[in-house]
């Protein structure tokens, strides 16, 4: 009996073990699995805008949300030299420029990802003002960008002229995003569309064009100047006008060209709105051989010639010559027209102003948001220094830029208090910012967030603490143990049942 015990002691000791052990490998390998990212996939967008091009890197997890790559800036690169728009004559000459930033991005992005990451190249107004007034040399340009990018080991996407309304959209798209407007992490770190959060609008001032987009209080009215954005799944009905020739360069060489019709001599123009004692000679060709400027130029427009400009300083005279740049006429007194005779609703809601608006403000020592008070009187100042004390305030800045900034505020003032209607009020609601943490806003990031609706997503790779094969092997043979347990269990209690019944059947029989 003894010996019938033991066996059935370690059976169901095996037993019992066999059960625990396949019960915890089970759940070990199904909660101590990591669910790895597939990865990271990059993409590069060059904005090519009317003064320089911008080499943007951008990295986002393989997997997405809600259709959408969480996209993060990783690197920035700006090409030495003007915008492509410059390269009309020798389109040959962009490769030069172009290799500097190029090779740096190569070192930026993993070697063995190069011929999955996608480049993309937008050229915006500049681009935009040059098809206008000779379409062969802008596609020569671009031409020559394809060539360029057939030698690079990324995989080249295309380079495209995208229109006003496009670079509009795709600033808002970035401001928001940026600002977490669309997206933002809860408790658990997953992430979900943020609850009743209000977009922001969005104001880009470029080099040739300038750039209003925001959400109006009644989408439905205004239809036809809107454009649908669909963005993690939410639909964004979006207004968006973008003027053309009414960037900072084009507006100034537009000022140029009226300070030269209304001077009777080309030997020197006086500008009020370039610092006291500054004194510049430009070509006619500089301010005159604009697109913008065509309608401006004298009878006797001679490219080469030089006028001389004369800076005198004076905030009031040049606020009365800025005013001039704008129409204001056509609009015949209606509130929702502003300037230009072009439609616009009422501007509601919080404002993030970029690109020139930033550089302007920055130069007038102000940031952030601030009133319009302080953002006049800081202009008044600035305007009534000499060159020799602007060069002191800006020792950093480049002198086609220092020379200018007294101009971009009064341009910008004109713009947003009687081209937008921005008031004592709202002004505050505008925040002058470049960047947000390591992404700057601009057009680009929204270009790639778009774009990233189209590039599929990968599944998630789960990596197991077990490899699937050992798991398989050992569930395997602890059920099998399990079971031989159970059999040889059953057998012992047949046996000793059987064993019971010997004795009884015996005695019955015993002979007298």
């Amino acid at each position: 009996r003894m010996l019938t015990r033991t066996p059935s002691v370690v059976a169901q000791v095996f037993l019992l073990l066999s059960i625990v052990l396949v019960i915890a490998i089970a759940v070990i390998q199904i909660n101590q699995q990591q669910i790895l990212s597939p990865g990271l996939k990059y993409g590069i967008v060059l904005d090519a805008g009317s003064s320089r091009t911008t080499v943007y890197v951008y990295e986002w997890p393989a997997e997405k949300e809600n259709n959408t790559g969480v996209v993060s800036q990783t690197f920035k690169c700006n090409v030495k030299g003007p915008g492509i728009s410059s390269y009309e004559s020798s389109p040959g000459a962009l490769a030069k420029p172009l290799d500097d930033c190029l090779n740096k991005v190569k070192e930026k992005i993993p070697v063995h990802l190069h011929k999955n990451t996608s480049v993309y190249l937008g050229a915006t107004a500049g681009m935009r003002l040059l098809r206008l007034q000779n379409e062969s040399a802008a596609n020569e340009v671009l031409a020559s960008i394809h060539n360029y990018f057939r030698a690079q080991p990324f995989e080249f996407r295309g380079a495209q002229i995208i229109t006003g309304p496009e670079e509009g959209v795709y600033g808002w798209i970035t401001a928001n995003y940026l600002m977490g407007n669309f997206l933002e992490r809860n408790l658990w770190r997953t992430w979900v569309h943020p609850y009743r959060k209000e977009t922001m609008g969005a104001l880009d001032l470029g080099g040739a064009s300038t750039q209003i987009s925001f959400i109006p209080e009644d989408s439905e009215e205004h239809f036809n100047s809107t454009l649908q954005v669909k963005l993690y799944g939410y639909n964004y009905n979006v207004y968006t006008h973008s003027y053309q020739c009414y960037g900072r360069d084009e507006a100034e060489k537009r000022l140029l060209a009226l300070l030269l019709q209304k001077s009777n001599t080309s030997a020197s123009v006086d500008n009020p709105c370039y610092p006291q004692n500054y004194n510049t000679a430009l070509t006619m060709k500089y301010f005159l051989g604009s697109l913008c400027t065509q309608s401006l130029r004298p009878a006797n427009y001679y490219p080469n010639q030089h006028v001389n400009f004369h800076g005198t300083g004076d905030p009031g005279l040049c606020q009365e010559m800025v005013s001039l740049l704008f129409n204001f006429t056509a609009c015949r007194d209606r509130d929702d027209c502003p300037f230009n005779g072009i439609h616009q609703p009422k501007a509601k809601g919080n404002f993030v102003a970029f690109s020139g608006f930033y550089y302007t403000i920055n130069a007038l020592n102000l940031s952030g948001h601030f009133s319009l008070d302080d953002f006049n009187s800081s202009m008044w100042f600035f305007c009534s220094q000499s060159w020799a004390q602007l060069q002191f305030m800006l020792p950093t800045s480049e002198e086609i830029y220092a020379r200018s900034y007294c101009f971009s505020a009064n341009f910008i003032y004109y713009l947003l208090v009687h081209g937008y209607n921005f008031n004592a009020e709202t002004w505050p609601h505008i925040h002058f910012q470049k960047e947000v943490g390591n992404s700057s806003i601009a057009w680009s990031l929204g270009y790639m967030l778009s774009l990233t609706n189209m590039i599929p997503a990968e599944g998630k790779l789960i990596q197991l603490p077990l490899k699937p094969s050992l798991f398989a092997g050992l569930l395997v043979f602890l059920t099998a143990t399990a079971l031989l347990c159970l059999l040889f269990l059953a057998y012992l209690c047949i046996v000793s049942h059987h064993r019971k019944n010997i004795p009884r059947v015996e005695h019955v029989f015993i002979p007298e």
